[in-house]
């Protein structure tokens, strides 16, 4: 006999929520293979047996909240499946076990809450796997019109964009609520947000930064980066550099408090934060300072792909010194970003607009680019972190500096 048990989960998460059992009893399951998905603050993940046999147990409900060690299941050795009953029926036909169709938590939720094979789905995601939006792309041309009157359900979270554009019809005088239970995601950044105000003395600073030498080196350089490293090149790379530089003259905004004490860190993780179904992610480029402009790219570009079909790992979330959000693809101006504890500093980059701008006596017509710096008062003065973002400022405007540092 054996036990299902709750892994590790990674650095400070201790607790999960039973998402959906893979398994029911009465199955038999094979060594690793996965039996049910657990939700985290972080990312969805499958939990496999350790050993094979029948679950005689399930200890846990879909919707339970468990923590680390606590029993899911009970696995007992033998081929032995459930007692019959009564009547003896027909095996149903055979059908593809869960794991044999890989695919995301939430394209499997989508797949059965709209009835869609995923046998016959062909994956977009890493490793060819189902993601939300290969099942989304099998619903829309599926969905006929006279379906424009469902309700929402309580999977409206997932948003489809076929779906977003299909109101439910109401009555004159219907006035409808939803109640939508949040994810453990949505749980917890809701409480760390919450957390970070309370803790920290935040502040936030701002300047503005050109980005006219910036996007001219990139339209000079496009063309050849792409044939060579098989990546565009973006704006991400030069602001993980320009951060990175700022951070070695500014070494208070790269450490973190920990009791009555500074810890400095003489090392650069970079968190890069990425829109994903359920919440912002931070994924980490670990070690940036080492990271060529390249290997920031193809990280960046891995990163949200990843985040998109929920195939992101603890490992990819853990940690980080200073972190970097970009409102600006979703069209922000100006925002004034939150802290990610236990970090002190995170830079906000915004819409690049072409605005009107003194040079040289002259008013001249350039793409600037609104920068905030959001810090943790209680280590950072605010001298240090004007003087952090002008120096970064320098350093996006003359983009050439980084390239040669590199």
């Amino acid at each position: 006999m054996s036990n299902i048990v709750v892994p590790q989960l990674g650095e400070s998460v201790v607790e999960a929520r039973v998402a959906r059992w893979l398994k029911k009893e009465g199955d038999r399951v094979e060594t690793g293979e996965p039996v049910v998905e657990l939700e985290t603050e972080k990312i969805d993940l499958e939990v496999g047996a350790d050993h094979g046999g029948v679950i005689t147990s399930i200890k846990a409900r879909e919707g339970e909240d468990v923590k680390v060690g606590d029993l899911l299941a009970v696995v007992e050795d033998g081929a032995a499946g459930p007692k019959p009953g009564p009547k003896a029926e027909a095996a149903p036909p055979a059908v593809p076990a869960p794991d044999e169709t890989r695919a995301t938590p939430t394209a499997r939720r989508m797949a059965k809450d709209h009835d869609v094979n995923l046998g016959a789905l062909q994956g977009s995601g890493s490793a060819g796997r189902v993601t939300k939006q290969d099942v989304q792309g099998a619903i829309a041309p599926a969905a006929p019109a006279s379906e424009a009157k469902v309700a929402p359900t309580t999977e409206s979270k997932i948003a489809p964009t076929s779906e977003a554009k299909i109101a439910p019809t109401r009555g004159a005088g219907d006035r409808t609520e939803e109640r939508v239970r949040m994810s453990k995601r949505r749980l917890t950044i809701a409480r760390r947000l919450v957390e970070a105000q309370r803790t920290a003395a935040m502040l936030t600073t701002f300047n503005e930064v050109d980005m006219t030498a910036l996007m001219g080196l990139r339209a000079r350089h496009k063309e050849g980066f792409q044939k060579q490293y098989g990546v565009g090149l973006g704006i991400s790379s030069f602001f993980v550099k320009a951060s990175v530089a700022a951070l070695r003259e500014f070494p208070q905004i790269n450490a973190e408090i920990q009791g009555e004490e500074i810890v400095l860190k003489h090392y650069y993780d970079i968190g890069v934060a990425v829109g994903a179904e359920g919440g912002l992610v931070v994924p980490v480029l670990r070690d940036a300072d080492t990271m060529s402009f390249a290997q920031i790219e193809l990280a960046v570009r891995d990163f949200a792909k990843r985040a998109g079909d929920g195939t992101l790992t603890l490992a990819d979330l853990t940690g980080g010194t200073f972190t970097i959000t970009n409102g600006g693809v979703f069209g922000s101006l100006l925002s004034t970003p939150i802290l990610n504890p236990p970090q002190v500093g995170i830079l906000g980059l915004h819409k690049i607009q072409d605005r009107a701008v003194p040079v040289d006596g002259q008013v001249v017509i350039r793409p600037m680019m609104y920068l905030a710096l959001t810090y943790d008062h209680r280590i950072v003065d605010g001298r240090e972190a004007v003087q952090f973002l002008v120096k970064l400022k320098n350093y996006i405007e003359d983009p050439g500096y980084l390239m040669l540092e590199s």
